[in-house]
């Protein structure tokens, strides 16, 4: 009997000594517009959310929320900016089959149901394809990603095999792979562009004003 191969996740991001992974972070950061050095230097579950004016005007920059709408830029502020701090803040913690914390490590679903559990209050399904077919969300198309949006691919030859949190810019962040840890990655090379399966927003997110703007 045939059996099929899982496809590897990409080895050309190799595992960074702690002093370049800040270092390629920033970089990261800058593109966000989000102030999280100090976030990274902070123990886990210790992140504070970036100053409110330059919150903002990102914001209101990308279309996410109108100038005068204080109660929605709160409400932004307080869920899809909050949780892409804290998930930024478990950068370089390693991967673990089955993980679902920091002290033990985090495998890919384990990661995201750890961060939707402590920023919305919102218990995700344990699996990947059990997170994207969850009850609470809403399917989103790529062109409509916002913050905080769950992103998914097909790594193991199998939809939905795979789970991040978008971040913005192009961007997402997940626990990868056996011997690898919590990192950043650019869903625009070819490896996620073609591996790519859907994404899912939380229905209290939509609710707290991440929609994408009427145009």
């Amino acid at each position: 009997m045939v059996t099929s191969r899982p496809v590897p996740l990409p080895l050309s991001t190799p595992t960074l000594p702690r002093r370049a992974l800040r270092g390629a972070l920033q970089s990261v950061v800058l593109a966000l517009g989000l102030a999280l050095v100090p976030v990274l230097q902070a123990a886990p579950d210790t992140a504070t959310p970036p100053s409110g004016d330059a919150l903002s005007q990102l914001l209101q920059e990308r279309d996410l929320v109108a100038p005068a709408d204080s109660s929605a830029l709160k409400a932004v502020r307080d869920t899809a900016s909050d949780m892409v701090l804290r998930a930024m803040n478990f950068l370089g913690v390693p991967y673990r089959r089955g993980g679902n914390s920091a002290d033990e490590g985090f495998d890919c679903s384990g990661f995201t149901r750890y961060i939707f559990e402590h920023t919305l209050g919102l218990v995700l399904p344990r699996r990947a394809d059990e997170q994207a077919h969850a009850a609470g969300f809403k399917q989103v198309s790529r062109d409509e990603l916002k913050p905080g949006d769950l992103v998914f691919f097909n790594t193991l030859r199998r939809t939905f095999s795979h789970v991040g949190i978008y971040i913005g810019d192009g961007k997402f962040i997940h626990a990868p792979r056996t011997g690898a840890h919590v990192r950043v990655e650019d869903m625009r090379i070819a490896y996620w562009t073609q591996r790519f399966t859907g994404a899912r927003r939380a229905d209290t997110l939509a609710a707290a004003g991440t929609e994408p703007a009427a145009r």
